[in-house]
């Protein structure tokens, strides 16, 4: 029996429509920047039309939001995906900073289109679109492990809101640092900064 009109195989077409373009948005920024980006330019790269993109999004704006959302939680469920959860949680720490190292090999082109659009997207004020409420849901999980690190006993008391700050800050200035320098070893780089941050914060 074939699906009803409007029912899951046009939901499934509409969601494999909008991963197309969101990809091919991904390719063009990475090639040639934010400002070139154009919204021809992208449907040309996804094989769609331009009217196309203007169905499932209002604008650049739009579609550039869309982007990031996405490619964020790309970024970290492939970080979580690598980890043992079961773990003490100094060593789950240092295995997140390997996996978000690893991301300046294994995913270029989506932190480069991550780090333009939160660089280049204003709202009409001028202000920046990605605030820092565009990490809540990491800060969230962030905080989570590390109240764990502390009923456990494997890490000392702190603010848990400041730390999980702290620490996406780290990484994020780890992966721009890895990207403006590709010699780099970034596994080198994360065990160094997971040495800094645990001996903050672990249980002596």
């Amino acid at each position: 029996m074939s699906a009803p009109p409007g029912g899951p195989r046009r939901r499934l077409d509409e969601d494999r429509r909008r991963a197309q373009i969101i990809t091919a948005a991904v390719e063009v920024l990475d090639e040639v920047g934010y400002g070139a980006a154009t919204l021809t330019r992208i449907a040309d790269c996804a094989a769609v039309s331009k009217g196309l993109i203007w169905h499932y999004f209002t604008g650049k704006d739009d579609l550039m939001t869309a982007v990031a959302e996405s490619t964020l939680t790309t970024l970290t469920d492939g970080i979580a995906d690598g980890l043992d959860r079961t773990a003490p949680v100094p060593d789950v720490l240092r295995s997140a900073l390997r996996g978000a190292a690893d991301l300046s090999r294994t995913h270029r082109k989506e932190l480069n289109a991550l780090y333009r659009i939160v660089h280049n997207l204003h709202g009409p004020d001028g202000t920046p679109k990605m605030t820092l409420a565009f990490y809540e849901t990491t800060y969230q999980a962030q905080e989570n492990l590390f109240r764990r690190g502390q009923v456990e006993g494997s890490l000392r008391d702190f603010d848990t809101r400041v730390m999980a700050v702290t620490y996406q800050g780290a990484v994020d200035m780890m992966l721009g640092y890895l990207n403006e320098h590709p010699e780099t070893e970034p596994r080198a780089y994360a065990d160094a900064l997971a040495d800094l941050l645990l001996n903050g914060i672990e249980r002596s």
